[in-house]
């Protein structure tokens, strides 16, 4: 089974599964489709984390394969260039990109055929061209003038795709055989590393050969905590992953499942639980390896009982402070194999198109994860040489009496421990199957505090997806709630539902995006 936002990295990873690769060969092929057929989102250019169950091994693993920021990038350099934050659309926003590693990291452990054969369908499409589908035309958006070097690669002649056009990366081709023939060597230490280093030196940015040399991916253990009789999963900080396991204990002092799914007694105490934990994101979460981070009291049940007691369940809170420590643009996928192997993948440039920097004739735009460092002195997530930033994008699991249920992920950026939250919520309290739970309308709220140093100035607003029924907007208004309505959708997920004796996998797929579920 594969799960995937666009349908031809769907039939990628089905392809591999039907030649005898695994879930993982799977997951990596489809992963490098989608940087093909949706370059706006993800591509080499950008970071990676995944939970990997084994089933040779019964047990999940936790792959961040996030860079780091170059060594000679600090707050005392940002400062003498006038910065008071990190411009997104700019070489200084460049992180070392983990994507490659993070591949070859999986492949290596887990999986059955090689990088040159897994990569070889989106090297065949990158040559000879793929079809635009509407929902990438309309996405395939940006002024060539002010991103030259992405318009040399995604708009040579001036003006963007049309739907039904055949689309060519050649650049994206070279940079995907070489990773073939040399593995992820050829993007730290051989040519891919050499052409974004000069390229970065040419325009203004802070690379160095040794940024790429030194760059490790790791494998970590994932973290968790129970909700209703089920186990949910998220990777640690530098992401957000442990937002989803906090905003979930604290709902779990509450009876859910007696309210109307969608109704504004709801949604108003996923909000609260959201505005209790961002506080608490803004203020911890960031790289657990310059900073220590309180992750078990955060995850802890008797601290959610605490934040849960704050929430009045008639009533928007007007000021919400984080807990006291004891002393988007994103793609998702999920992949399954015959042996009962899952993977929960996701990878990103950050936002739309990333820095907008395409690295010379590579075919990929580098990330702009570093724009979410802070320049302030004193904050956790303040930046630092050889640190990794604070990350949005999060891969889910969930797991009953220690055997894999359900791998899943929505993207969003900022959104998605909104959106993992309200998935498991729509499976668990509501029972509804892994499709309805990803096609139930979304709740976001905005204006928490934020891991760059950014502090809310009020309550914030909420922004409900259109088909959200009138009298939930008016039930969050009448408790104080500042509604507004939004103009397009929230997220995009993707899910696989896992039951045993016989081994049977459900796919689910957001019809928010171009995606599609393909078993066979």
């Amino acid at each position: 089974m594969v799960c995937t936002s666009q349908p031809l990295a769907s039939l990628a990873g089905i392809d591999i599964l039907k030649q005898g690769g695994n879930a993982i060969d799977a997951a990596i092929a489809a992963n490098a489709m989608l940087g093909l057929v949706e370059p706006m989102s993800c591509g080499p250019g950008g970071d990676l984390f995944a939970i990997l169950w084994s089933a040779r091994e019964r047990k999940l693993f936790g792959l961040n394969a996030s860079g780091r920021a170059p060594a000679n990038w600090s707050i005392e350099a940002a400062r003498c260039l006038g910065l008071a934050e990190i411009p997104g659309n700019s070489p200084l926003s460049w992180s070392v990109p983990g994507c490659a590693s993070g591949w070859e990291m999986m492949q290596q452990r887990f999986g059955q055929m090689s990088l040159k054969e897994v990569l070889a369908p989106s090297i065949h499409y990158a040559l000879e061209g793929f079809p635009i589908s509407p929902m990438i035309t309309a996405a395939w958006v940006f002024n060539p003038g002010e991103a030259p070097t992405l318009a040399e690669t995604f708009m040579p002649s001036g003006k963007p795709p049309k739907c039904g056009d055949l689309f060519r990366n050649h650049g994206l081709a070279e940079t995907y055989r070489l990773l073939a023939r040399e593995g992820a060597a050829a993007f730290y230490q051989g040519e891919i590393a050499e052409r974004i280093v000069r390229f970065s030196e040419r325009n203004g940015g802070r690379f160095s050969r040794e940024d790429f040399a030194s760059h490790t991916a790791d494998w970590i253990e994932p973290a968790s905590t129970s909700y209703r009789g089920f186990d949910v999963w998220e990777l640690p900080p530098n992401g957000q992953g442990i937002a989803v396991l906090q905003m979930l204990n604290i709902l779990e002092s509450f009876d859910i499942g007696s309210l109307e799914p969608g109704s504004a007694a709801h949604l108003h105490l996923l909000i609260e639980a959201k505005k209790l934990v961002y506080e608490d994101r803004a203020t911890y979460y960031t790289d657990p390896a310059f900073e220590k981070i309180p992750l078990e009291w955060l995850i802890s049940k008797e601290y959610a009982q605490k934040r849960a007691r704050q929430i009045d369940p008639h009533r928007a809170s007007d000021d919400v402070l984080p807990g006291c420590a004891p002393g988007s643009d994103t793609i998702y996928l999920a992949t399954s194999d015959r042996e009962g192997n899952m993977v929960s993948l996701i990878q990103s440039i950050y936002t739309g198109w990333g820095s907008r920097f395409v690295p010379d004739h590579l075919g990929f735009s580098l990330q702009n994860r570093g724009e979410l460092f802070s320049l302030d002195p004193s904050h956790r997530n303040r930046l630092e040489p050889r640190k990794r930033p604070f990350h949005t994008i999060i891969p889910g699991f969930l797991t009953k009496d220690g055997n894999p249920v359900f791998s899943f992920g929505v993207m969003g950026g900022d959104f998605q421990p909104q959106g993992h939250s309200q998935v498991v919520m729509n499976l668990i309290d509501f029972g509804f199957s892994p499709q309805q739970a990803g096609e139930q309308p979304r709740v976001q709220h905005f204006g928490s505090s934020t891991p760059t140093g950014w502090k809310k100035t009020d309550s914030g607003f909420v922004m409900l997806e259109p088909w959200i029924p009138e009298s939930t907007r008016t039930g969050l208004a009448g408790m104080g709630h500042q509604v507004k309505d939004g103009v397009g959708t929230f997220g995009s997920y993707q899910g696989i539902w896992r039951e045993d004796n016989p081994l049977r996998f459900y796919g689910a797929s957001d019809p928010r995006h171009d995606g599609c579920a393909i078993g066979y």
